[in-house]
This record gives C-alpha cells, sequence and structure tokens, in this order.
C-alpha cells in the first residue's frame, strides 16, 4: 500500500528524502572534515577577533577576519544545518574568497535547535548585527554589510535582509517557504507550528527592496532549486530586486567552493552586489 500525500503529491518518505541534502550527497561528510581544516587554519592566523559575544548563551558569538585592505567593506555569513547542526568555526573558511576580494568577513553564531526555537534564532541573528555593528563602529570600520548564508543561513539571510545594517544579500541553497519544512523530518527538533511558518518564511512576508541574490547548484535536489526559482519569481513579482544564480555542476555542498575561492563565482558576486551591478553578470 502507497504511502499518503502529507505535502503537496509528497508521502513523508518522499518529503523526507527531497530535503535531506546529506544523504544526497556522498562525500558531505568529506566536505564538512575539509572545511574544518581550513577554517582551523584561518583562525589560527587571526585570532585577535574570535569568539566576540553579543549575549550570554554560549553560541551567541561572532569572529570577525580582516583583509589586508582599509578602509574594508564587510561581508557576514551565517552557516547552514538545518538551524540545528555545525557551528561557525565550521565555515571560517568561507572568509578566504571575500578576504581576497577586500572585504573583512564577520561569521555570526547561533544556538541551535532544540535549544532553541526558530523564532528564537532568527532574533538572535539580528542581536548579533546589533553587536557586530558596535563592534565596527568601535573600531571606524564599516557598519553596513553584505548578508549572506547558506542552507538555512540562506534562509536566515533572507529573513533578516531589513535590518537597517545590510545593504544587499547573498541567499546560498537556502529555503524561503518552511511549510514543506514542517511536514519533514527536520522539524523533530525544530518544533515549527503554522503562526512560525507564517512569520518566518520569508516568501510569505512582505519584502523589504533591497537587492537579494539567490544562489543554487543545478546538481541539487530538486525541491533546493525549487525553492530559490520560485521565491525569485515572487520577490520580482512583487517590485523586489533580485536575481537567481544557478551554478552548473555543483551541489548542495561543493557550491560552497565558489565562495571559498578567492576569484569564485560567490565572491564575483558578493563584489556586483556591493556595486549594486544588477542584474549580476
Amino acid at each position: 500500500m502507497s504511502e499518503q500525500p502529507i505535502w503537496r503529491s509528497f508521502s513523508q518518505t518522499a518529503l523526507d528524502a527531497a530535503y535531506n541534502n546529506a544523504d544526497a550527497v556522498p562525500d558531505s561528510a568529506a566536505h564538512v572534515a575539509d572545511w574544518t581544516a581550513r577554517s582551523a587554519t584561518l583562525r589560527a592566523s587571526q585570532p585577535a577577533e574570535l569568539e566576540l559575544p553579543y549575549g550570554p548563551l554560549p553560541r551567541q558569538r561572532f569572529d570577525v577576519f580582516r583583509s589586508s585592505q582599509s578602509p574594508a567593506p564587510l561581508f557576514v555569513f551565517i552557516h547552514g544545518g538545518w538551524w540545528q547542526r555545525n557551528s561557525k568555526e565550521v565555515f571560517s573558511c568561507m572568509a578566504i574568497g571575500p578576504m581576497a576580494k577586500g572585504f573583512d568577513v564577520a561569521l555570526l553564531g547561533y544556538t541551535l535547535a532544540p535549544d532553541a526555537r526558530l523564532t528564537q534564532i532568527a532574533s538572535e541573528i539580528r542581536l548579533g548585527l546589533d553587536a557586530l555593528m558596535a563592534h565596527q563602529a568601535a573600531r571606524g570600520a564599516a557598519q553596513r554589510c553584505i548578508l549572506s548564508g547558506w542552507s538555512a543561513g540562506g534562509h536566515l539571510t533572507a529573513l533578516t535582509l531589513d535590518h537597517p545594517a545590510v545593504s544587499a544579500g547573498l541567499s546560498i541553497s537556502g529555503v524561503f517557504d518552511l511549510e514543506p519544512i514542517r511536514h519533514s523530518y527536520i522539524n523533530q527538533k525544530l518544533g515549527l507550528d503554522a503562526a512560525e511558518v507564517a512569520a518566518l518564511s520569508p516568501a510569505k512576508t512582505k519584502p523589504c527592496g533591497k537587492p537579494l541574490a539567490l544562489a543554487y547548484g543545478e546538481a541539487e535536489l530538486p525541491e533546493l532549486q525549487r525553492q530559490s526559482v520560485d521565491y525569485g519569481e515572487w520577490l520580482l513579482a512583487h517590485g523586489a530586486v533580485a536575481t537567481r544564480l544557478p551554478l552548473a555542476g555543483h551541489d548542495h555542498f561543493s557550491i560552497l567552493e565558489e565562495l571559498a575561492a578567492p576569484g569564485g563565482t560567490l565572491v564575483e558576486t558578493i563584489g556586483a552586489l556591493a556595486r549594486r551591478d544588477f542584474p549580476i553578470r
């Protein structure tokens, strides 16, 4: 007997598989291990502005890595892991590409589910940006940023685009409608309810009008691609400034090499966002 649909035409098994990025990419653990090693090297080379607190909880911390340019524009990155895994320390190496482009780079940590609901996580990102900008002001450094994130961090990027410190955003392999997430295995730790889906889905809230680039790999799971395609269409239909960046040959994990590598496509995208060069070329 076949399973009954629980969301659109998806059964429980099909929906869980549609959002299971780790299972879809056989070498996903190798990517994470490699990022962790490269990040440790960068962190050892620039220890001066690590683990700066923006609140009392253990993960309410941010790191800043400085480029050789002064003054430098600021790029801020939010890590992924379905809001319940990973840490900013794993993703420090994502600063290497933007630093080569002359950006200072900050990474925001946040409390993971189930220790925090998504409402709290979203609030922590805003608090982190507030504290980061105060830190920047004390140093006489840039107090506006290009905000970016991957996977769950891509969702948090779109959700936080209206923060006063953010001038533009780059969402990488994000999700923008949380309704399928609410019905999937991911919600076992998140505990999303209908009210949170409505309040925290960028595709269900009024766009703020700031430029947003939506990057995704053409080898990603179809649902992940659909989320970016549909959200891009929704933004454009509502008069927002948006561009979609499908990257050929990249899956959910390999796409981040276009950010970590100097001269990567996503590094060039950051430069275009800083210049407000739309459509991004």
